[in-house]
């Protein structure tokens, strides 16, 4: 459409200061013909473009002169703001500098979409630091996202191992962990957090809520996070491996490598800490003949039994 070529035209000036008749046509795949009609459509409306002549010449706009029409959709704009990872951003070190550029970004926008930038943003985290990969059926979550985005109470119930209970909360914000979604609330003054595969029979009520000033969604579930793995169960052991299998055990989600140092040829051992005994031998057996406890011995006893038991199985 022709309306959205004027305005690439004028960010393109605004951006690179000088372009020629030849350079805005083949950047816009239309004809220099076009450009110069477009030119002529861009003065009769008041903007202040005009043409250099020269060796060095091309189009400018008046110096001074900026548009705050960005041709951003809404959509586009929220795409943006969710495109990046803040975890991944931080392992890069990169986490700050994307702060910074986040806010001068938003100091760019049209004043219509500076507030609604920054609703995207207290609204919906994405979090891409992945635990596991899951295939979670989200039927409530349009619903959800509704009552965040509306600053309505949300009713639903939360599904537990054997049972359920209902909740009335304060739906703050969405939070993608990888491939799982979580919703952030206030249920009566306290912040909770709900995975929502576990949500059933959501209903946005009438009544609205006021969102607490102070609260900041990316902070909020940086430190309930850092909580959560702070209060995991722990149990050390001691273990050695053979080099070929670091790489493997370094991923595991529940293991923790500590102290690592070289024991003999091929060989490393280290400090470990697991969350329970059960999950320990549970990982241990998947490395076979890679790996051996070397303490406690109630880990070495619980594997050998496991292993024992296989070799029956597959005897048997």
């Amino acid at each position: 459409m022709r309306a959205d070529r004027l305005i690439s035209i004028l960010l393109l000036l605004q951006n690179h200061g000088r372009l020629t008749t030849r350079e805005l046509a083949a950047r816009l795949e239309v004809s220099e013909r076009t450009i110069h009609r477009d030119m002529e459509a861009l003065s009769a409306s008041g903007i202040p473009v005009y043409a250099e002549r020269g060796t060095s010449g091309g189009w400018v706009l008046s110096e001074g002169y900026r548009t705050d029409l960005t041709g951003m959709k809404p959509e586009e704009m929220q795409a943006l703001l969710l495109a990046h990872s803040s975890s991944l951003l931080g392992d890069l070190g990169l986490g700050g500098v994307f702060e910074h550029a986040f806010q001068k970004m938003l100091a760019a926008f049209p004043e219509r979409l500076r507030g609604e930038a920054e609703r995207v943003r207290q609204r919906i985290h994405i979090d891409g630091a992945g635990w596991h990969q899951s295939a979670d059926r989200l039927p409530d979550l349009p619903t959800i996202q509704e009552a965040v985005w509306q600053d309505r109470m949300l009713r639903f119930d939360y599904r537990r191992e054997d049972s359920a209970v209902e909740r009335i909360a304060e739906p703050l914000g969405l939070v993608a962990k990888s491939s799982i979604w979580y919703l952030v609330a206030r249920v009566e003054g306290e912040m909770r957090t709900y995975r929502i595969s576990r949500i059933r029979n959501a209903q946005v009520l009438e009544k609205s809520f006021q969102r607490p000033d102070s609260f900041d969604l990316a902070l909020y579930w940086e430190r309930s996070t850092e909580e959560f793995k702070a209060n995991l169960p722990r149990y050390p052991a001691r273990l050695r491996f053979q080099e070929a299998a670091l790489p493997r055990l370094a991923q595991q989600r529940y293991l923790k490598l500590i102290h690592m140092m070289p024991a003999e040829q091929g060989w490393i051992e280290a400090a470990a800490e697991f969350n329970t005994l059960e999950s320990a031998c549970e990982i241990l057996l998947g490395y076979g003949s890679l790996a051996r406890v070397m303490e406690p011995l109630e880990l070495r006893d619980r594997v050998l039994l496991e292993a024992e038991a296989m070799v029956e199985l597959y005897r048997g």
